[in-house]
């Protein structure tokens, strides 16, 4: 379940780069989250990005959010900075109150069984 909100919220917060050593890249950093989440044709093309099977429909960054996916959701973030973790917030947030509809998507296609939902849960209490 919330392995698709790790996901968006990574692809979002610009984690989308590969990991360099014990951190994510930083690359990223400067992304303006709010622009992406507000902006219907940029949001969908992550969301069909991630929604997705394949990588047909990933831009180069969208396949990068992709494959840190996992890693992101199994280690709670831990390798992301604070400005990343503060993305990841409120891609969650943004998710959970305006895009239902697509969260619930990525929560049966990343967390079918919700085992990582524990471990974001906090971020919907607020």
């Amino acid at each position: 379940m919330w392995k698709i909100a790790a996901a968006l919220v990574l692809l979002v917060a610009a984690v989308a780069a590969a990991p360099d050593g014990d951190k994510y890249t930083t690359k990223y950093d400067n992304v303006d989250v709010d622009e992406i989440l507000h902006n219907e044709r940029l949001f969908s093309k992550y969301a069909d990005c991630l929604l997705d099977e394949g990588n047909d429909r990933c831009t180069a960054d969208g396949k990068e959010l992709k494959a840190l996916i996992p890693d992101a959701l199994q280690n709670e973030c831990a390798k992301c900075n604070e400005k990343q973790k503060e993305g990841v917030e409120k891609v969650i947030k943004f998710l959970v109150k305006e895009k239902k509809d697509i969260w619930e998507k990525l929560r049966a296609k990343y967390d079918p069984d919700g085992s990582y939902y524990k471990n974001y849960a906090h971020y919907l209490k607020e």
